[in-house]
């Protein structure tokens, strides 16, 4: 990834194209930043909550519906492969026609899909239910995704790390406090999540209607064939680090997915029996370290090209380190939430550094498109997450670290030997 082994895209000598061309807010105070940030931050909230909130709920669901195991696991994973396939569709859009005529009828999709849910629910269908979080996944698609590509386009150099790092770290704070609001709600009737999530879609649009001004198109729309033909470019010149970017991310999320489903099963089980608010509360241990460690290392890179890369390899060597241990200390209750714990504190260093490489490496014209990749193979970590845990988990326990302790080994290993940022990231 060293700007002498590759051309950039508009023909500049960087691997990370300038961004000289794009509207920024870099002259804005600190409080209207710190107004735009926080509504740029409720997109991601939103959709972590439609997935993250269900987590505690799926075994009541199980129950409530008399479903199996693996249509438990589809109300997860059909919402995130739905996304995963309209993304790349949404992105080319976005980089169309803007970012906000994008995510704001995205979030009233979203909203009004989970009313529908809560009536399939009251109904007791499992296919109104399964069939309004296919139609969540597509409203989801219009969100997280193109709030990073906004950001992209709203500024530049540390402004832009610490704003991606605070979207990522609302990420991992609506992982941290849905599964808490989750349970809470359970005590009403376990369908109660699904209609709280308009309520959080209308603040999401009311905040970014009014807080949020995003730069005007200067560029003419790009003919759909050239367009196709820069982003092929793209790949070509910089798939070498692109590309196992995007499967470091989708592994996180994997990973991350993957163990709250597991964690969320056995903590309903002998010996520990443990469910309602007091498993929510335990859920969230290992995301608090997630989100602290995502919202510092966004405040500290600021484009940091050296650091980036070390943060990178030290967050998958944890990663690895702490899901191996996992497979000796597992019968440990309080050993095993704190070795996910470290887990987590390693993907809060490698994901704040993936957004700031792959939503600085393009210009705006292709940003969307490039966010939206990315995001899609993220929500296909999350889609097979539950499930394959759900498979692994019929084996043994060591089945499922053994894979996934491997899995980080090997992301490891091509992080460290294909992803190298230039010492300064534009």
């Amino acid at each position: 990834m060293h700007s002498k082994s590759a051309k950039s895209v508009n023909s500049n000598n960087s691997t990370y194209p300038s961004k000289s061309n794009k509207s920024t807010k870099s002259g804005n105070s600190s409080k209207g930043h710190l107004l735009e940030f926080t509504a740029i931050a409720s997109v991601p909230l939103v959709l972590v909550l439609g997935n993250s909130m269900l987590i505690p709920v799926l075994p009541a669901m199980k129950r409530a519906l008399n479903i199996t195991q693996f249509q438990t696991s589809l109300i997860i994973s059909l919402f995130s492969l739905t996304a995963a396939i309209a993304i790349p569709i949404i992105g080319y859009l976005s980089d169309r026609f803007g970012r906000k005529i994008i995510i704001i009828p995205a979030l009233i999709v979203y909203g009004s899909a989970g009313v529908l849910a809560g009536f399939g629910a009251i109904w007791e269908s499992y296919p109104v239910i399964i069939t309004a979080r296919a139609l969540q996944g597509l409203g989801a698609a219009g969100t997280a995704p193109i709030a990073m590509a906004l950001v992209g386009d709203m500024y530049k150099g540390a402004t832009e790390s610490q704003a991606l790092g605070l979207v990522e770290a609302s990420n991992g704070a609506g992982k941290v406090i849905s599964p808490i609001i989750g349970s809470l709600l359970a005590l009403i009737v376990w369908y109660a999540a699904f209609f709280a999530f308009p309520l959080v879609c209308v603040l999401a649009i009311v905040a970014l209607i009014w807080a949020v001004k995003e730069p005007k198109k200067q560029e003419k729309p790009t003919e759909f064939k050239a367009y196709i033909h820069s982003i092929a470019e793209i790949f070509k010149q910089k798939g070498k680090w692109l590309v196992p970017s995007f499967f470091a991310g989708s592994l996180a999320l994997f990973i991350l997915f993957g163990v709250l489903f597991y964690l969320s099963d056995i903590l309903e089980k002998k010996p520990y029996t443990i469910d309602g608010v007091i498993k929510g509360l335990v859920l969230a241990i290992p995301l608090m370290g997630l989100v602290i460690t995502s919202f510092t290392t966004g405040s500290l890179i600021k484009k940091n090209g050296v650091l980036m890369r070390w943060l990178m390899n030290i967050g998958l060597a944890l990663m690895t380190t702490a899901l191996t241990l996992t497979i000796f200390f597992y019968e440990n209750i309080y050993v095993f939430i704190g070795l996910l714990t470290l887990s987590s504190i390693g993907t809060g260093l490698l994901l704040p550094c993936l957004n700031t490489m792959i939503t600085g490496s393009v210009e705006k014209q292709q940003r969307g498109m490039i966010t939206s990749l990315y995001s899609s193979l993220r929500f296909l970590g999350v889609a097979f997450g539950p499930p394959l845990f759900g498979w692994m988990m019929a084996v043994s326990h060591q089945t499922v670290f053994i894979t996934v302790a491997s899995l980080a080994l090997l992301t490891l290993g091509l992080v460290f030997f294909l992803i190298k940022p230039d010492k300064k990231v534009n």
